[in-house]
């Protein structure tokens, strides 16, 4: 800890998982029908799908790169 070492590590997964999500939540919106006309039409709905695929999607992350064994 000391030595700064941990500050390294503790930056490399986080520019890991700040990259994975950039990846998945496009897709994951996508999925779920959360597009630019949605929005236009029901912002609402459109907010309620972002936030569920985000925290899936952090989920996910989570699984993949924090609790890993």
């Amino acid at each position: 800890i000391l030595s700064g070492m941990i500050w390294d590590h503790l930056t490399e997964i986080d520019q890991a998982a700040q990259t994975r999500l950039n990846i998945i939540l496009p897709e994951m919106a996508k999925a779920a029908g959360a597009t630019e006309e949605l929005k236009g039409k029901d912002q609402m709905k459109w907010v309620g799908l972002m936030n569920v695929c985000k925290n899936q999607a952090e989920e996910i992350i989570l699984q993949e790169l924090i609790y890993r064994a």
